[in-house]
């Protein structure tokens, strides 16, 4: 399988509501690696790592969020693949 890693930047009403915890939660259940953390600008910032098809399916769900998000952009970044990471971390 190949292995692919994207950099991702959420906007819209994605803090506060639990979409770091969630976002873990679901990198976790893909396999996935990386990390994700708030910015000072109110988005929600991602580097996930890992199969292709689940990287895919993590950006898919970061388009909808946690059920109390209101995601009004995404942006996407593919980048290689590194292996850099050993988990998935929330950066507080």
């Amino acid at each position: 399988m190949a292995k692919t890693r994207a950099h991702i930047y959420v906007s819209g009403l994605v803090q506060g509501v639990f979409f770091r915890a969630n976002a873990a939660s679901k990198a976790q259940s893909l396999d996935l690696s990386g990390w994700v953390k708030n910015l000072p600008d109110g988005r929600v910032e991602l580097t996930v790592e890992g199969d292709k098809e689940q990287v895919n399916q993590m950006i898919e769900w970061c388009k909808i969020g946690p059920p109390a998000a209101e995601v009004q952009d995404i942006e996407v970044e593919t980048q290689l693949y590194t292996g850099q990471f050993g988990s998935f971390a929330v950066i507080r």
